[in-house]
C-alpha cells in the first residue's frame, strides 16, 4: 500500500468540508483510503488556513507548507502550468507542486504525481507517493 500525500490550494476561508470532500471524492474516484495519507501541504501563506489546518487535525497528520521559490524546482513535473497561479502565488501550481515538494521532504528520491490536480469551487488538491515505489498513476479525470 502506496503512502500517499496531499497537496492543497485554495481560496482564502475554503471550509473544511470543502478541502475533506474534495479529499474523500479524489481517493474514492482512486480506489485509496485517507489511512494511506502521511501529510497535507500548501504553499507558506496558507500556513493558518483554518480550513487546512483544521484537515490535518482531522486526518491526525503533519501540515507542512512551502515557499513559492521551493516550489519552483517541480514545475517540469507539473500536469497543468498555470500563469494566474504564478501571478498569484510566484508557482505555477500550489498543489501539484506542493504534493511533490513533501513526496520529496519526506523522502521520495524521485517524486511524482499518482492523481493530478483535482478541481473544487474553492480547491485544488493533488497526490502524491513518500515512497519510492508507488501504485500505478491513476487515472482519474482533472
Amino acid at each position: 500500500m502506496s503512502r500517499l500525500v496531499a497537496g492543497f490550494g485554495c481560496r482564502r476561508g475554503c471550509s473544511v468540508e470543502e478541502l475533506g470532500a474534495l479529499l474523500d471524492q479524489t481517493l474514492h474516484a482512486n480506489s485509496l483510503d485517507r489511512g494511506q495519507l502521511v501529510g497535507i501541504a500548501s504553499l507558506d501563506r496558507k500556513a493558518d488556513e483554518p480550513g487546512l489546518v483544521r484537515l490535518a487535525a482531522q486526518l491526525r497528520v503533519p501540515f507542512y507548507t512551502f515557499s513559492a521559490t521551493e516550489l519552483l524546482v517541480h514545475d517540469p513535473l507539473l500536469s497543468h502550468r498555470s500563469d494566474t497561479s504564478f501571478a498569484h502565488t510566484g508557482c505555477y501550481g500550489v498543489a501539484e507542486s506542493t504534493a511533490l515538494a513533501l513526496a520529496e521532504e519526506l523522502g521520495a528520491s524521485s517524486p511524482r504525481l499518482l492523481v493530478n490536480r483535482q478541481l473544487a469551487p474553492g480547491a485544488t488538491l493533488a497526490l502524491a507517493c513518500s515512497e519510492g515505489t508507488c501504485q500505478q498513476k491513476a487515472t482519474a479525470p482533472d
